[in-house]
């Protein structure tokens, strides 16, 4: 009794193994759970997007508020591309899209072939033609296969069935367009496990390197060319072109003179180094009584400040102005530095204070006897880099989804079902029908050829009924 107690058990849990794995396959085949996993994918992505990834814990302490940056180092947003839960998403995905492909899109676009109620699909015929069966399916064959169809043949339950097929090999464009899918998520992986990217700002006659692969980039001149153009609103400044001519070392320890602009990256051991933007960083002069105090400690770019002395106080460098217009002393439209100056924003601890905007080599009073002067201004260069191993695949997948897409959409696959009886000594008649991936309607007209010309071919043996069907509710 335990023997077969024990042998019966088996296969229970067999069983219950079974269903228990179709149940998951239909749940990732299921359109809503895939979509439900593309939407936590491009919130995922969205994160990415307007979170800056991969800076240091102080950046997020600076730019977000308290509890917004616990948040960020907590969740490790700040490298959300390479987390478990992004990684592990995409793979989701992938699996949703193999449980679909296999258990709904592959039956779907390529049926069995299997025997069919021909009177019951919209698009029918029936021929009349002398011969018996055998001929007649004979004939048939040639007939379509003359005319570029795939002719098989099949047997069922005694009952022997044609069936021809067009563009029955685009029937594969989905599961093409799948695979392309695949290999660019493959791409992006790639990316996401061994690519980098990030930022950088050089001052001219100075050096930065590229934390991850060593590279350094010594900025000898920063060019920039902006021509005023003439509207109907107006004279609009436009920047033309800017450009670094710097030396880049890389791995080889050889410096290599480089010359990086707009829309023409420096490939440095497989990095692109793009010329992204440019400014004035501004060299301060702080003085208390006439004599020079400490004040900040590097030219300070757009958007950085300093402390002046124990005041409490802070100032914050704005922007830069090219020209000073000296009859109102505004900014004048023209960017170019022909009267430069800065303006400044001043805080009294975390309160703003006040703005103010001072000519280059002109001091203004802070108060309790502190001057700030901008002293000179120096041309910086602002560059991004990436380094994506996964280009050539991502590239070679969007070939593959883009093939994909144009089998499906320009080509229509179409499938005829023939079964031919014999009614008489010498006349059989031809049961015809025909399905397409894309409904019936697109191919209503020439399946009324087909008959037609069918018709006029055979040698008749008395009325043919024709009946495609117009417009189908049931499509």
């Amino acid at each position: 009794m335990e023997a077969r107690s024990g042998g019966g058990l088996a296969p229970r849990t067999l069983s219950a193994l079974r269903e228990s794995w179709n149940d998951l396959v239909r749940l990732f085949a299921h359109i809503p759970f895939g979509v439900s996993l593309l939407a936590i994918w491009a919130l995922l992505t969205l994160i990415g997007v307007v979170i800056e990834q991969g800076k240091d814990p102080a950046f997020y302490a600076s730019a977000y508020a308290p509890p917004v940056a616990r948040l960020i180092a907590r969740l490790d947003l700040a490298n959300i591309y390479h987390s478990a839960a992004y990684i592990g998403v995409l793979g989701l995905i992938i699996c949703s899209m193999t449980a679909a492909t296999f258990t709904k899109v592959i039956p779907r676009r390529i049926p069995r072939l299997n025997p069919v109620k021909v009177d019951a699909i919209p698009l029918h015929a029936t021929v009349r033609v002398a011969g018996d069966a055998a001929s007649v399916r004979e004939r048939l064959a040639a007939f379509f296969a003359a005319r570029g169809w795939q002719v098989r043949k099949r047997e069922f339950g005694g009952t022997e069935w044609t069936f021809a097929d067009k563009n029955n090999w685009a029937r594969r464009g989905v599961l093409v367009a799948h695979v392309g899918f695949v290999i660019i998520a493959i791409g992006t992986t790639i990316y996401w496990a061994k690519g980098y990217s990030g930022q950088f700002a050089v001052l001219s006659g100075e050096t930065a390197t590229i934390p991850e692969n060593g590279a350094r980039i010594d900025l000898e001149r920063f060019a920039y060319r902006i021509d005023p153009i003439r509207t109907k609103a107006g004279v609009v400044y436009q920047p033309i072109d800017y450009v670094s001519n710097a030396k880049v070392t890389g791995r080889d320890g050889t410096a290599h003179e480089a010359v990086i602009r707009v829309n023409s990256p420096y490939d440095v051991d497989g990095t692109l180094v793009y010329q992204a933007t440019y400014g004035f960083a501004i060299d301060f002069k702080l003085t208390k009584d006439g004599r020079p105090v400490a004040g900040p400690d590097h030219l300070l770019k757009e958007g950085e400040g300093f402390a002046v002395g124990a005041t409490g106080r802070a100032i914050q460098y704005q922007r830069f102005v090219g020209t000073i217009d000296r009859a109102t002393g505004q900014p004048a439209a023209d960017p170019r530095p022909n009267d430069p100056g800065v303006v400044v924003q001043a805080f009294d601890s975390d309160r703003p204070a006040g703005a103010a905007m001072i000519a280059l080599g002109q001091p203004i009073d802070l108060g309790a006897g502190y001057k700030l002067e901008a002293a000179r201004y120096v041309l910086y260069s602002g560059f991004q880099y990436r380094y994506d191993p996964g280009i050539p695949v991502v590239g070679i997948g969007a070939f593959v989804l883009l093939a994909g897409l144009c089998i499906s959409f320009y080509f229509l696959p179409a499938r005829l079902f023939v079964l031919v009886r014999e009614t008489g000594a010498s006349t059989s008649e031809v049961g015809i029908a025909a399905t397409t991936v894309k409904g019936y309607e697109v191919f209503e007209d020439r399946f009324r050829d087909i008959v037609e010309e069918l018709r006029r071919t055979e040698p008749a043996a008395g009325t043919t009924e024709v009946r495609p069907a117009p417009v189908l509710e049931s499509v």
